[in-house]
């Protein structure tokens, strides 16, 4: 009785259960076939290709990537393909690869040029790994095929660059030098770190930086036209980081290096002079640039050194020609004294600038006495001769800023700065005690005495300007020469 009421209930727990399961298996095909859509998203998706195949070679499936790269079919029209016997995996040694592993049951990594539909040679890298089953053993392989022909183009490319820049490089007629600067940026900015924010002054304290700092620059290159430069015989002469040539020289360019690099004034353009290995001093410009993608580590920093020693010496030659080509336009060519023109122009400047202290300038005119009985005794040869010792005497007489002129024939003046008219009188004495006492024309065999008239006067204390100057001093001259010669007269 109790066993017929029961029987229902349990038939119904039954119905219930089996919906219970038909549903839960819903679930899980829905899930499984999201997992499948997303596991085609993302192999879709991916940027490389994939494909797998079980144990016995046989393609089971790949992504569109896979397609693309070497042109498959569909993956449905595929199916079942053995990549053993693949033309194209025959040929790159693919299908080689593939046994191997699944032989092995290890992973590997292989690559092989293959050639795809449209005959482009492709470089592919293919990622092997085996599929195993519970027991360890493998049951397949899922391959990720990796397209790197770009990256070998770029590869050869940059090899191509490179050596085209070595050559260049080395070819080059001007001194250039490859340094790695980057541990040394990255010292800097540790130091930056420390609390050194003024590098300049650092290194001013601790000059033992500055050698610490060079020693951090690694030089990697230098070509045969910066051995020349430095006069080295053998690569092995140089030692960079090191002080070669002066070592002052070389501590003051080490600290412009290094100020250099912690400024990032790196294209600045620099003048210097250096001393070669053989002692020899040379003016170069330098110049740095960093090489193309190191702008920001300094890791391949090219410096370029051009002598421009001989330009410099042209240079200094040419402004000593025009030093001297304007000092002969102001000097008299027999005597070597100034001329008429640098008195005309120099005295005024003198008065003008106030150079000269409170006694004012003092003037002396100089004529020698009885000089045509010389030049009718001796010849006009010898009378200039005669003109040009005595020039040489009263040169020697005067300490500057006092100078000599040749004013005329065998007339001269003299500029006394800073003296009196009591002063310019003793000077002028002197200067005539001086010619007096020497004998001239000695180196053609002849003892000529000469003696002189001189003639002073003073600005300001006579003369109210240049004009006046000169013709108070004139005027005592020709007074001396009319009362018999060979005297000194001020001006009254």
């Amino acid at each position: 009785m109790n066993s017929k009421f029961e029987f229902p209930e349990k038939k119904d727990a039954v119905r219930v259960e089996l919906h219970m399961l038909r549903a839960r298996c819903r679930e899980l095909e829905d899930t499984l076939t999201q997992m499948e859509q997303r596991n085609r998203l993302l192999g879709d998706s991916a940027p490389f290709g994939i494909f797998t195949v079980d144990r016995e070679g046989r393609i089971d499936d790949y992504n569109d990537k896979m397609r693309l790269i070497l042109g498959w079919p569909a993956p449905r029209e595929a199916a079942g393909t053995s990549a053993m016997e693949m033309p194209m995996f025959l040929e790159a040694g693919v299908s080689d690869s593939l046994r191997q592993c699944l032989k092995t049951g290890r992973a590997a990594i292989k690559a092989h040029p293959c050639v795809n539909h449209r005959d482009e040679c492709l470089q592919l890298r293919f990622h092997m790994s085996p599929v195993r089953d519970t027991a360890g053993m493998a049951q397949g392989v899922i391959v990720f095929v990796e397209d790197f022909s770009l990256m070998q183009q770029a590869a050869e490319a940059v090899r191509e660059s490179d050596h085209r820049y070595h050559i260049l490089f080395h070819s080059a007629p001007v001194a250039m030098i490859e340094r790695d600067a980057s541990k040394l940026k990255v010292y800097i900015e540790e130091l930056r770190e420390q609390g050194v924010d003024d590098l300049e002054t650092y290194l001013d304290r601790n000059p033992a930086e500055i050698l610490n700092c060079m020693q951090r620059v690694q030089t990697i290159d230098f070509n045969r036209a910066f051995m020349d430069l430095i006069e080295a015989d053998h690569r092995r002469d140089l030692s960079f980081g090191m002080p070669w040539g002066d070592p002052d020289e070389f501590r003051e360019l080490a600290r412009e290096v290094v100020l250099m690099i912690a400024s990032g004034r790196i294209g600045e353009e620099r003048e210097r002079v250096i001393t070669s290995l053989k002692g020899r001093r040379k003016t170069v410009i330098t110049q740095a640039l960093a090489v193309s993608g190191h702008e920001d580590t300094l890791a391949r920093l090219v410096i370029t050194l051009i002598d421009i020693s001989k330009r410099k010496a042209a240079e200094e030659a040419l402004r000593e020609s025009e030093r001297q080509f304007r000092e002969m336009a102001l000097r008299d060519t027999l005597t070597g004294l100034f001329n008429r023109r640098y008195l005309y122009r120099n005295l005024p400047d003198l008065i003008a600038s106030g150079r000269y202290d409170d006694s004012g300038i003092a003037l002396v005119f100089i004529d020698l006495d009885n000089f045509k009985n010389i030049v009718d005794t001796h010849g006009h040869l010898h009378g200039s001769q005669v003109i040009k010792e005595v020039g040489a005497t009263i040169r020697e007489s005067l300490v500057p800023p006092a100078y000599a002129v040749a004013y005329a024939g065998d007339e001269y003046v003299v500029v006394l700065p800073g003296c009196n008219l009591g002063g310019a009188r003793e000077k002028a004495t002197d200067m005539q005690q001086c010619i007096r006492e020497s004998v001239y024309l000695q180196h053609y065999g002849l003892q000529v005495k000469v003696k002189a008239s001189m003639g002073v006067a003073a600005y300001p204390a006579q003369a109210a300007d240049i004009g006046e100057l000169l013709s108070f001093a004139d005027q005592a001259l020709f007074t001396m020469k009319a009362r018999g010669k060979d005297g000194v007269r001020v001006y009254r």
